[in-house]
């Protein structure tokens, strides 16, 4: 007797050839690394390169998170992926009332570029590749990282990783977003022209789709959601980014809203790697 899968689909509980009459394996199944790529986007896929390994990490200050993702590469990962704290998410700073009890908690903490220092201190900024679940906040959080690879000597252009960037889902299901919709799409598309003047080689954007299925939705509900989210944003990037009458800042920070902490004076800056100011 067939059950169903989520989706509602007939699943019989076992499959022979006849269940083949009528299906064409050329379109149904087809080349690697052709349409409809059921057998992966390359031909070759990781038998000539094997995919990145990396672990979710990141927690309390950024000395303790550093010295884990030291021990990740030490131990042969290939790459990091940066877990961040609640309010670093939420653009708090650690010391900010509503963030007491949060900070470090299920990520690490991140309130200025010396923390940012701190993080990827004696790493390599162009031997590793560096994905940050970050949305709201991604364009600063990205070019904090631009600009500690700049100064250990890395240019931007051989920096390598993703911002996850998909604020709509946080919208959906996970509640990190920091401004309305409309002008967090536009930060979305002017990272995507930022990083393809300066970062070329960097993802912009990793679209989430399994956020919905554990907020509860079911697969007709939370299949079209990526999709959403990439027309959207590619209707926000094929209009002009920047449309104020006064010329394009030189980089995103220059304009786009930032933390307090963020603009702080080396002076006044909390001590680097600390949990709160």
């Amino acid at each position: 007797m067939a059950r169903e899968s989520e989706s509602g689909l007939p699943i019989e509980p076992v499959y022979g050839p006849d269940d083949l009459q009528g299906w064409d394996a050329a379109e149904k199944l087809g080349e690697p690394g052709k349409y409809p790529f059921t057998r992966g986007v390359y031909p070759t896929m990781y038998t000539g390169r094997p995919w990145t390994m990396r672990q979710y990490a990141g927690f309390g200050t950024a000395t303790e998170s550093n010295a884990r993702y030291k021990q990740l590469i030490a131990n042969g990962t290939m790459g990091l992926s940066v877990a961040f704290d609640l309010p670093t998410q939420m653009g708090h700073d650690s010391d900010a009332p509503i963030a007491s009890g949060e900070v470090g908690k299920v990520g690490v903490a991140i309130d200025s570029i010396d923390d940012m220092r701190v993080l990827f201190g004696g790493i390599p900024l162009d031997k590793v590749s560096t994905s940050m679940t970050i949305n709201a906040p991604a364009s600063l959080l990205l070019l904090l990282y631009q600009l500690v690879a700049e100064e250990q000597g890395v240019s931007a252009d051989k920096l390598t990783g993703t911002i996850q960037n998909d604020v709509l889902k946080e919208y959906i299901a996970r509640g990190t977003y920091i401004f309305p919709p409309k002008p967090s799409l536009r930060l979305i598309a002017d990272i995507f022209k930022y990083c393809k003047a300066e970062i070329p080689k960097w993802n912009t954007i990793s679209i989430s789709g399994y956020h919905m299925a554990e907020a509860g939705a079911l697969p007709r509900r939370r299949s079209p959601s990526p999709s959403r989210t990439a027309s959207s944003t590619c209707a926000r990037r094929s209009r002009p980014a920047w449309t104020s009458t006064t010329s394009r800042p030189a980089s995103p920070s220059s304009s786009w809203p930032v933390r307090r902490s963020w603009r702080r004076s080396p002076s006044s800056a909390r001590p680097a790697g600390s949990g709160r100011g």
